[in-house]
């Protein structure tokens, strides 16, 4: 469903990413993982062009877009694929949630107004903010609007959600209830690639753990497989340096 294929990103003589190759399957829940400045984050955001990558291919349900060469048409169309879940929220203060959540549906889909309507009162409902709905961003706690956040990303029905680390702004007694949305929503088949740091939750939703470290994908392959039992000195180190003796409860 997804391929990367030698994806490479430069910043000056700075190179960030130094020939990625990954696929992702239908209904995978794929979880990376990494130090900071791994390269992760920034992987993940050249899968829809937010940052361009410097060389490669991306390809989303057949469609490919070469990177040295994307062409404004070709990167949009691939960005409707996608859907982004962000760090810090990146909700228009100035509209309720539900306005938050109709946004993208009725500028970037041109869904009629009711439709647009329906379609987010849904998916508010599955996050569990059928109360908040009327609620402007200063009205909700950071959970409440990281949840606007999810429900705005699924609401465009796209073929694969990327989430940048969905948590970490949060307060600690606010990540479990953002976590057990996404796992909800996991558990229906939804594709995802996640940026994380937390590990129960990789462990426990994720089928496939990439592990990255100095732009380049150290280790990849089953969760158990990871954190249990894995092959590479440099993993091995992370995990046992990351790994906390709890987790949340999700």
């Amino acid at each position: 469903m997804i391929q990367l294929q030698n994806i490479r990103k430069s910043y000056g003589s700075h190179e960030v990413l130094k020939g990625i190759d990954l696929t992702v399957n239908k209904g995978d829940v794929v979880v990376i993982l990494g130090p900071s400045g791994s390269g992760k984050t920034t992987l993940l955001r050249c899968v829809n062009f937010l940052e361009r990558p410097s060389d490669g291919q991306v390809t989303i349900s057949g469609f490919t877009v070469d990177c040295k060469q994307p062409g404004k048409q070709n990167i949009l169309k691939l960005r409707r694929k996608t859907a982004m879940v962000f760090q810090h929220y990146n909700l228009f203060k100035h509209k309720t949630a539900l306005e938050n959540v109709m946004e993208g549906l009725v500028v970037a889909q041109k869904l009629p107004k009711e439709e647009a309507k329906q379609k987010s009162l849904d998916v508010l409902e599955k996050v569990g903010l059928s109360d908040k709905i009327h609620h402007y961003p200063s009205q909700l706690s950071g959970g409440q609007q990281q949840r606007v956040g999810i429900a705005r990303a699924l609401a465009l029905s796209p073929e694969v959600i990327l989430f940048d680390e969905p948590t970490s702004a949060l307060d600690p007694e606010l990540v479990g209830e953002v976590l057990a949305v996404i796992k909800k929503i996991a558990r229906e088949g939804v594709t995802m690639i996640v940026v994380t740091h937390e590990m129960g939750f990789a462990r426990e939703v994720a089928n496939h753990i990439v592990f990255m470290d100095g732009g380049v994908i150290v280790e990849e392959g089953p969760p158990d497989e990871i954190f249990s039992n894995p092959k590479e000195e440099r993993t091995k180190q992370f995990v046992r340096r990351i790994t906390p003796e709890w987790s949340y409860v999700i």
